[in-house]
């Protein structure tokens, strides 16, 4: 008989490859250009030139068994120092590459993570708003999953609904900073104060509380925000990392999971982590990718456009009276809705061919998203659409 729960996610798509799917579709009637598509949050800068001097160059030089052979079953020897004296260089840890498990992305990162870090039956806990495929991660290894309310004011932390939510059955936190969908980086003081919290609770139930970081947007910051390295607070700490973003590989699927050397069983969770592979068909990134990547992991390609063009959809929501917090990183803006149903708003948006992500799935009913990696050219043009959108509908 074929499987009943993953039948059933079939009728669970998401809204935002529906709506990206929606403006390819729209985009082929007006031309693309004509779509303000801010759904996908597909980055939208050159990879850089080192890394494909390198892949040219291993492409070219490299005998081809050490290019596309096998890997090590916890992946590239030279990949994991790399990525480890860069962590140590930048952020003052001590990581070895013992430390250091690759992944396809954060999203492979996050799944092992979990799985490495609780049992099935075991809690764990994110905060809104958070990436709808936690879920699945989550449920996946036999975990519950529960979600703290959003506090809209700032979209840090809340730590009075956290206080209620945390009990001896939490295995493991789960954080996204800087945040998809809103865009806001969890600063010193949030971090400090969620550290203190897990240290006194873990003290008080007589196990670790562990805390995985999904933090594939670490180096899209912006100027002025407090954006700190989260391992830096907690011993206890799984930090999941992609180059998706910073390199603008999303394609290739590369990322690891960096395991806090003070971290309980650290000594054990990267071997930890190549069983699970044995169990979800996992089997390392791809080798010649692991290679490229290692001579590259401390650059990042151009990213200022992102914040380019954040200051320039921030100032016009503001203009137009939208409630919205300014975004210390990522290519997300997340406001609310100007009525109640923010998938209403959504749909009269795209009248004006503006592609709005409703916010509901992210946790956070009322808003919408807004992934502007997208050219500034058409971010400006899309003020446009949006300032007639507002008038016309909401009479402002």
């Amino acid at each position: 008989m074929i499987n009943e729960q993953y039948k059933s996610m079939l009728g669970a798509k998401s809204v935002i490859r529906e709506l990206s799917e929606y403006a390819t579709a729209r985009g082929k009637e007006v031309g693309y250009e004509n779509v303000f598509d801010f759904s996908l949050g597909n980055p939208s800068v050159e990879v850089p030139k080192e890394f494909t001097d390198e892949m040219i160059r291993l492409l070219q030089e490299e005998d081809t068994m050490t290019l596309h052979g096998y890997t090590p079953s916890l992946g590239n020897p030279l990949y994991k120092e790399e990525i480890a004296k860069s962590l140590n260089e930048r952020f003052g840890m001590n990581y070895g590459p013992e430390h250091i498990f690759p992944t396809t992305g954060a999203a492979g990162a996050v799944a092992h993570a979990v799985r490495a870090v609780t049992r099935p039956g075991d809690e764990m806990i994110a905060f809104a708003p958070y990436f709808p495929e936690y879920g699945p991660y989550i449920t996946g290894a036999g975990c519950k999953l529960s979600v703290v309310p959003a506090d809209t004011s700032s979209f840090q932390i809340n730590f009075d609904k956290f206080l209620e939510m945390i009990n001896e059955n939490v295995a493991a936190v789960l954080v996204n900073t800087p945040n998809n969908p809103s865009g806001i980086a969890y600063s010193t003081a949030t971090l400090q104060r969620l550290a203190d919290i897990l240290r006194e609770k873990s003290k008080e139930y007589g196990h670790n509380i562990f805390l995985i970081s999904d933090e594939p947007y670490r180096e899209i910051v912006f100027k002025g925000a407090d954006s700190p390295y989260v391992s830096k607070f907690y011993d206890h700490t799984l930090s999941c990392y992609s180059f998706s973003k910073s390199l603008s590989l999303p394609g290739e699927r590369i990322g690891y999971v960096a395991v806090n050397p003070a971290c309980e069983g650290a000594d054990i969770i990267v071997p930890m982590c190549g069983q699970i592979s044995r169990g979800t068909g996992h089997n390392c990134p791809p080798s010649i990718i692991q290679q490229a990547v290692a001579k590259v992991c401390s650059l990042t390609a151009d990213l200022s456009v992102y914040e380019t063009n954040m200051n320039i959809i921030y100032d016009t929501l503001v203009e137009l009276g939208f409630t919205v917090v300014k975004p210390g990183g990522t290519f997300y803006i997340m406001p609310k809705a100007l009525e109640e149903d923010s998938v209403a708003f959504c749909k009269k948006a795209l009248k004006y061919d503006l592609v709005f992500v409703p916010a509901d799935g992210f946790g956070a009913p009322g808003f919408f998203r807004m992934a502007y990696c997208i050219d500034t050219e058409k971010v400006e043009r899309a003020m446009v659409a949006l300032k007639k959108f507002v008038k016309e509908e909401y009479g402002k």
